[in-house]
């Protein structure tokens, strides 16, 4: 039986991955007009945090496609010795992206003209950062209840301490 934490980590976790693949998409090709001096183009635009919030957005992207590599092999095992990997990449991925929500919204605030791409840029950003902390969240549901997800003190797992319950997969020697 698929627990409530992963019915629901799935779908959000491909939503995520296809936006954050439609970051990088529209970073790089703004970051390829900066570089270029471009920014005459009708559809770009910016103001003086555009660089910095163009180069959060793209690293953003980049790192968020690879922890949901490591979050997919969570949701399809499911199990505490995945949830590490896929929580500490999905929390390093969440930061980078909330550093992007914080420069697009000093892009914002700023002011001035600013094209579709990064207007659109700006909004796939802002969502992120509410989506990915979700999914943070849904993929340490199982603090509070084995119920939501792998609980964090499963007594399947051992220290290899004596007297502690013997290991999966293994059988237990007998005592002499």
């Amino acid at each position: 039986m698929a627990t409530l934490g992963r019915t629901v980590a799935g779908p959000l976790l491909f939503l995520n991955f296809v936006m954050y693949l439609i970051v990088i998409g529209f970073a790089s090709w703004c970051l390829n007009r900066v570089i270029n001096g471009q920014t005459n183009h009708p559809s770009f635009g910016g103001n003086g945090a555009t660089m910095f919030f163009l180069i959060f957005a793209l690293l953003a992207g980049v790192i968020g496609v690879v922890s949901k590599l490591a979050g997919a092999s969570h949701v399809r095992a499911w199990r505490n010795d995945s949830l590490a990997a896929a929580g500490s990449s999905a929390l390093v991925a969440w930061a980078i992206t909330a550093l992007a929500f914080g420069l697009a919204c000093k892009e914002i605030h700023i002011g001035g003209w600013r094209g579709w791409r990064l207007r659109v840029l700006e909004a796939f950003i802002i969502i992120l950062t509410f989506t990915q902390l979700l999914y943070i969240l849904l993929l340490h549901a199982g603090l509070f209840s084995s119920r939501y997800g792998p609980g964090y003190r499963d007594p399947d797992y051992t220290t290899g301490v004596p007297g502690d319950p013997v290991s999966k997969g293994t059988t237990a020697a007998p005592r002499v």
